[in-house]
């Protein structure tokens, strides 16, 4: 397979190559310090080897349970919430299509829930599970997460309703911590299967661990060349010489437009499947960078839909604020011809023969140059196609990119402090025990 190609020509007039080469330095000590292991967060490293030092017997367990989902399943639903359902989602609609529920015809079809406390949401799903066989997979390092616990006592509770309890715990898979905590004792004592999130690897770093891949692969998706991506990435991606290592010279770029005044980055695709890619690489960036602070704020737009409602801003106010990420496929997963109509009534007829991957490209180009000249910097990143492989490979790439990104932002990448301040608040006006002292106070400043 192909690297991917970094092409920075269109971002020159807003960050020169003079200024690249000052943040040279400040990139090359922060992969220094990812790879020596020696800065802050260094206890979760552990995605640094995955594509080489993954638990070869625990992928081939999920491999076999995938199979016995798919065998034994109309619906497979996934209860987690960011790092736990994001990353898995991305790659299943980025390779299968967002209409993935709708086109399945040898996987069941995957919900995602555990990752919002709306109740109407919960009552849909399960109504749509009402004379289905169902199997669930609930990924939670403690099992006590508000949202994923919720779903999963529901979702457990149907599946009782539905099978023995024998059948039931057949279809009932946990991925959690390897020895402690609410949800692995209740596995253990029920006789779930079981598969691991790793110590070393926090939730927005999971996707290739069995908190991602055993969705994935429910799905029909190849892990093993999923995988083999993310290896040649870890492979390729160690010079600490900018023209010879795209992630060091992409994380050193958009660090110079921040040092410049830019406070969001908005990652870009011209394909809709990409859409939820780009939910996960907003969690990735923000948990990592967004502390102290610092930090670019990511934003994501699927041109050229958004560029009818978010396009005036960016074309003529984007420029004090923001540059723009693309992530750019040489080829769509499929094609159409536009065939010439009698009578041009639409006046679309000069494009008659043309394909659409070939409309969807010069939209592309057209808006590149606009927002170039309204003041827009652009950074593209280059694939030949949507594949296994290369989903992989990008996972790893930005991965990498955002922990050096981190580093040389003078931040840890791999904590994220202010998560666990509205789960403080959310759980004192709960009334859970131990917050009782903060609940009056709270309902008094919400004048409740």
């Amino acid at each position: 397979m192909e690297k991917l190609k970094l092409v920075n020509k269109y971002a020159n007039k807003f960050v020169s190559e003079e200024e690249i080469n000052a943040m040279a330095p400040r990139a090359v000590d922060a992969i220094r310090t990812l790879h020596s292991k020696n800065g802050e967060g260094n206890d979760f490293l552990g995605w640094t080897t995955l594509p080489t030092d993954y638990d070869k017997e625990e992928f081939a367990r999920i491999k076999e349970t995938a199979e016995f989902v798919k065998n034994n399943c109309d619906i497979f639903i996934v209860i987690g919430i960011g790092g736990s359902y994001l990353g898995a989602r991305a790659v299943i609609e980025a390779l299968k299509s967002q209409n993935y529920n709708l086109l399945a015809k040898d996987t069941p079809q995957i919900f995602f829930i555990g990752n919002t406390i709306s109740p109407a949401m919960v009552n849909e799903l399960v109504s749509l599970c009402e004379d289905k066989d169902i199997c669930v997979n609930v990924i939670s390092k403690s099992g006590t997460t508000t949202e994923p616990a919720i779903a999963f006592r529901i979702f457990r509770d149907l599946v009782y309703k539905k099978y023995s309890a024998e059948e039931a715990a057949k279809r009932i898979f946990c991925t959690t911590d390897k020895e402690r905590g609410t949800l692995k004792n209740l596995a253990d004592e029920q006789g779930y299967e079981t598969f691991v999130v790793p110590d070393d690897v926090g939730g927005r770093f999971s996707v290739l661990t069995a908190v991602g891949l055993l969705p994935i692969a429910v799905a029909g998706i190849d892990i093993d060349e999923l995988m083999a991506g993310a290896k040649f990435a870890q492979d390729s991606l160690n010079s600490e010489d900018l023209n010879e290592n795209d992630c060091l010279k992409y994380a050193a770029i958009r660090n110079c437009f921040y040092d410049k005044g830019k406070r969001l980055e908005c990652f870009i695709s011209y394909e809709p499947c990409m859409t939820m890619f780009n939910e996960w690489l907003k969690q990735l960036y923000a948990e990592s960078e967004g502390k102290d602070g610092k930090g670019l704020y990511p934003v994501s737009c699927v041109f050229s839909t958004d560029l009818h409602s978010v396009g005036q801003f960016i074309q003529e106010s984007g420029s004090s604020l923001m540059f723009e990420t693309c992530v750019k496929f040489g080829k769509p997963l499929s094609d159409l011809v536009i065939e010439e109509q009698e009578g041009n009534i639409d006046g679309l007829n000069f494009l008659a023969g043309k394909q659409m991957s070939y409309v969807n490209e010069k939209a592309r180009q057209g808006t590149l140059l606009a927002h170039t000249e309204g003041g827009v910097g652009n950074l593209i990143l280059e694939f030949d196609e949507i594949s296994a492989a290369n989903m992989g490979y990008l996972i790893y790439f930005f991965e990498k990119a955002c922990a050096i990104s981190g580093y040389i932002l003078g931040i840890n990448p791999f904590n994220q402090p202010g998560v666990e301040s509205y789960k403080k608040n959310m759980f004192a006006l709960l009334g859970k025990p131990g917050y009782e002292s903060e609940k009056e106070k709270l309902e008094k400043e919400l004048g409740i």
